[in-house]
């Protein structure tokens, strides 16, 4: 999955790393270090986090769509 983010939300993720493994680790670790993180987030978590997402906003849209269609036919008159 390939993601391009902005250079400072790039940085305020690699600054989150960092501290976490900081809290977690009681350990210090480097920018490169955290990058190497991020790009391993990006590239083996992040997917499934996205599929789930699509699957969510599907699932709303069709929701929305029933309630649409509801709706539409609703306003239909009775013919003789």
């Amino acid at each position: 999955m390939f993601i391009q983010f902005p250079l400072e939300k790039k940085k305020a993720m690699i600054r989150s790393i960092q501290e976490y493994v900081h809290q977690e680790q009681g350990e210090e670790i480097g920018d490169l270090a955290a990058e190497n993180h991020l790009q391993f987030i990006l590239r083996e978590i992040a997917p499934f986090i996205y599929n789930e997402g699509i699957k969510d906003a599907k699932r709303i849209i069709e929701d929305r769509m029933d309630s649409l269609e509801e709706e539409l036919f609703s306003l239909e008159r009775p013919v003789k």
